[in-house]
């Protein structure tokens, strides 16, 4: 529960459900500020609170509230996905999308996913500075710590295609690849849910049109860095025992056959694993609750939904790592030629993995994650924003936060 002033709360005015008549008089409320900033009885920007458990939108009219980012409770002319006002319409109806307000990088109704994915590059595009220096900083940190990787389970072997390799040294091989990639994946694991939280702020700015500056984001998420570092330690241990209990048996075995059998469960386990909590760090940043309520959060709102999640967070990944690969390309291209022997030492598997391929390499791979990073964890942040609005119609709240209370469709951002 938010005890912040201006949120509703379970006995508040918005929340009796007595008839009209027994009702005692609701307090004043204070009217939004004229210039559409916050007035002084609201919380900061960013912040957004958890409905109460177990709230259903009631069947009499509710009255007014002030501008927040709580849930709301609508009226029976007045459905989720509607600007305020508006009577429903499908999206999937005869009539077409509903008009809904647009003040910032997304319609304010349910989304689709060119929605989703246009408004996390809006946000990349029209919040640059914010966005790509914390996605800088990130990248460039997790990819000097896989640089240390790499150099030390790469660094002075030497690939020969000119004998059949012994047992301990394909063992050694096989160690060092798992360890390599495990490195990677859960440092690329680190790096998003870091990522998301800290643009969170920035992205619930931007759908309400509003700007971001990185003193004003840094100020907002430094209070909540202990919670933020739990977070993320509770997800990487859970996605750790994800990966490592289906194949225990086989390793603790030594047989290898069981351990590969224990593979395809790992990718399913980590797959649910992901999706089912992708929305705790939007959750904790911008509802400001504990570790476990923003981990519960997650997994209550994507609930019923988890195929479409999977399934929009799978071509997000896609696309991202199409748009890597054509950035990374031409930086690999020059550290193959400044490797000695270069081309012909990769064709004749002579070719030493030294220093300079992996600090090139590692440049171009900083440059493609400060790019693509934001796409991500934008689209992770809609999809927290689309699943409360399908659920909570928390687009009434944002248009009355965006000054568009019964002002109609407007577009912007």
């Amino acid at each position: 529960m938010n005890d912040s002033p201006g949120w509703a709360t379970p006995g508040s005015p918005s929340d009796d459900r007595r008839p009209e008549g027994d009702r005692p008089a609701a307090p004043p409320t204070a009217p939004p500020a004229a210039n559409g900033k916050w007035s002084a009885a609201q919380p900061p920007p960013g912040q957004w609170s958890s409905p109460a458990e177990g709230r259903t939108p009631p069947e009499a009219p509710a009255p007014r509230q002030q501008t927040g980012w709580g849930s709301y409770d609508s009226g029976p002319q007045q459905q989720p996905g509607t600007p305020y006002g508006a009577p429903y319409a499908h999206p999937g109806g005869w009539g077409g999308p509903p008009a809904a307000a647009k003040p910032g990088v997304i319609p304010l109704r349910p989304l689709g996913l060119g929605e989703i994915l246009d408004g996390a590059v809006s946000t990349l595009r029209g919040h640059w500075r914010p966005v790509l220096s914390i996605s800088l900083v990130v990248a460039a940190l997790s990819q000097i710590a896989l640089l240390f990787v790499q150099r030390a389970t790469m660094g002075s072997a030497v690939i020969t295609t000119d004998r059949t390799p012994s047992a301990e040294e394909t063992s050694k091989l096989l160690g060092d690849t798992a360890l390599l990639y495990g490195a990677e994946y859960y440092l690329e694991i680190l790096g998003l849910f870091l990522v998301t939280a800290l643009l969170a702020p920035v992205v619930s700015h931007a759908v309400l049109g509003r700007s971001s500056t990185l003193p004003a984001t840094l100020r907002t998420v430094r209070p909540l860095a202990p919670r933020l570092a739990g977070l993320i330690a509770l997800l990487l241990l859970g996605a750790l025992a994800a990966a490592v209990l289906p194949v225990l048996p086989g390793i603790l075995a030594g047989s290898a056959g069981l351990a590969v059998l224990g593979v395809p469960v790992s990718m399913v386990l980590l797959a649910w694993f992901y999706v089912t909590f992708v929305l705790a760090a939007p959750a904790l940043v911008l509802e400001r609750g504990s570790v476990t309520a923003s981990l519960k959060r997650s997994a209550k709102l994507v609930r019923g939904s988890w195929w479409r999640i999977f399934g929009i967070s799978l071509l997000t990944w896609l696309l991202r790592g199409i748009t890597s690969g054509i950035i990374v390309m031409p930086f690999a291209a020059v550290a193959l030629f400044l490797t000695p022997g270069g081309f012909g030492s990769l064709l004749d598997g002579s070719a030493e993995m030294g220093w300079s391929f992996l600090i090139i390499t590692a440049i171009g791979s900083v440059v493609a994650a400060t790019v693509t990073l934001p796409m991500q964890t934008g689209v992770t942040t809609l999809l927290y924003v689309d699943q409360r609005i399908r659920r909570e119609a928390l687009d009434l709240e944002l248009a009355r936060a965006a000054g568009q209370d019964g002002g109609g469709p407007v577009t912007g951002g």
